[in-house]
């Protein structure tokens, strides 16, 4: 090997810089924002930038999804790191403010109210965009005590309040029209100010993690301000959006899980070692068995019944379980659903005979689940489930438990679960809170959990998903 060759391979690749590096930091901050970018995505990013004309944001946004982003879920992810990683402009390396200490360059606050309303009602995203870089440069910026300037996003909307400004676009739009608007023009004007009323909420958002970037380097905030995907999300601290898109997810994932469980359902026909026929096959072979025989198996749906505790924070697990559970009925040869608060009441015709979200409202209104003061009362709802609906319990039926073990220091009544395990092939607890938080308080998690086959911590759409392959 030669001197010359030596060193190189001593010295390694070489750096890589600019442009091209600020992709795989990028694709890099989608990894850790739970985006599975791979390594391969990576490598068609690099190949895909020849091809494009760089000046263009949208043309580099959307070819930057085409190959990391592989589900509608992460879109949002990716959407905020790109505004991050690829600014349409460049903030000041140090945090010195673009306007004055001077009173006479600030702009008083009902001025620039003013004019905010006359870009919103012209429209345009250029306008839009300046009019949040001017909001975050009067209203977010703080002096701290060091001499730097912090931006915060509450102060802006604070001093830009956003339903206001709505109200006053649409009372422009009826100033501006001849005749009293109809519902419909109302509806379409209203429609059409919420949307530029969102853009520039993320234009502030993103001027603001701009800024920030700026002064405190972008991979620190990069995983500070991406939220995780809407599949990893706790159920306990879902904002009303999340749910959107969660009830969004429940029909393609279970057509996903559907699949997954019709295929594992294939390739395992073969039950167990058939040795006489084993045993004659294998004298051609002089006694050999080169091809052991196989007793075919008679794969059955399993029966499901589904317990769960829908009171209080525990409603939002329980009502995005039952509806993948009801979304996967089909993988199943009978699914029936009781509720229960303080005492319990069967739901499986409401799943039957309404969509899912519409059963839940229906079951939280017409369905009989509090009997006395509306706290959880495990011990008297399972004993109810035992009296009435125990005998129904055979070896083909897999029995789930919902619910945070949490019984207000009542009456456990373990025995239920105890008889329904011996009854059952399977029983199962779902328990949306972490393991550390189970036994404490008024958590009877260890009593309950002797007497089932396995006690799961199920906090999130992903691990929800896991849980359901694995029975089917």
């Amino acid at each position: 090997m030669s001197d010359q060759l030596s060193q190189v391979l001593a010295e390694g690749p070489p750096p890589v810089n600019g442009f091209l590096q600020r992709v795989l930091d990028f694709v890099a901050a989608l990894r850790r924002a739970g985006v599975g970018a791979t390594q391969s995505e990576a490598i068609d990013a690099f190949r895909a930038i020849p091809h494009l004309d760089l000046l263009e944001r949208d043309q580099l946004r959307e070819a930057l999804a085409a190959v990391t982003v592989t589900s509608q879920t992460h879109r949002r992810a990716f959407d905020d790191l790109f505004e991050l990683y690829f600014p349409a402009r460049r903030a000041a390396d140090d945090d010195t403010p673009d306007v004055t200490d001077d009173p006479a360059d600030e702009m008083d606050q009902d001025d620039y109210l003013a004019d905010l309303v006359e870009s919103l009602m012209q429209g345009g995203d250029d306008a839009i965009r300046q009019m949040a870089r001017m909001a975050v440069e009067q209203f977010g910026r703080v002096e701290g005590r060091d001499g730097g300037t912090s931006y915060f996003q509450y102060k802006v909307f604070r001093a830009v309040d956003l339903p206001q400004l709505l109200k006053d676009l649409m009372g422009r739009a009826q100033d501006d029209s001849d005749n009293e608007l109809t519902a419909l023009q109302e509806r379409l004007h209203r429609d059409e100010f919420e949307a530029r009323l969102r853009t520039f909420q993320q234009e502030v958002e993103a001027e603001i993690r701009r800024r920030a970037a700026a002064q405190r380097g972008l991979d620190q905030v990069a995983d500070r301000m991406t939220r995780p995907p809407v599949e990893d999300l706790d159920f306990f601290h879902l904002t009303a959006e999340d749910q959107a898109q969660l009830r969004a997810q429940i029909q393609p994932l279970a057509r996903k899980l559907a699949t997954r469980v019709a295929v594992k359902r294939r390739h395992g026909k073969d039950g167990r070692l058939d040795v006489r026929r084993t045993v004659r096959r294998s004298l051609s072979s002089g006694g050999i068995p080169f091809e052991p025989s196989f007793k075919p198996r008679r794969p059955h749906k399993p029966e499901l019944f589904v317990i769960c505790d829908v009171s209080g924070s525990v409603a939002s697990f329980a009502r995005f379980t039952l509806m993948l559970v009801h979304a996967l009925q089909e993988q199943f040869s009978k699914v029936r659903s009781f509720a229960f608060i303080d005492t319990l009441d069967e739901v499986t015709a409401l799943f039957e005979q309404s969509d899912a979200g519409d059963a839940m409202k229906r079951m939280m209104s017409e369905a009989e689940l509090v009997w006395l003061d509306g706290h959880s009362d495990y011990g008297h709802s399972l004993e109810r489930f035992h009296a009435e609906h125990a005998q129904d319990i055979t070896p083909r039926a897999t029995v789930i438990v919902l619910g945070d073990a949490r019984n207000n220091y009542r009456q456990a009544n373990a025995w239920v679960l105890q008889d329904l395990q011996r009854r059952a092939r399977k029983v199962f607890w779902l328990n949306p809170e972490p393991i550390q938080f189970w036994d404490t308080g008024d958590s009877i998690a260890t009593s309950y959990g002797r007497y089932v086959d396995d006690m799961v911590e199920v906090r999130n759409l992903k691990q929800l998903a896991r849980f359901v392959e694995r029975i089917a």
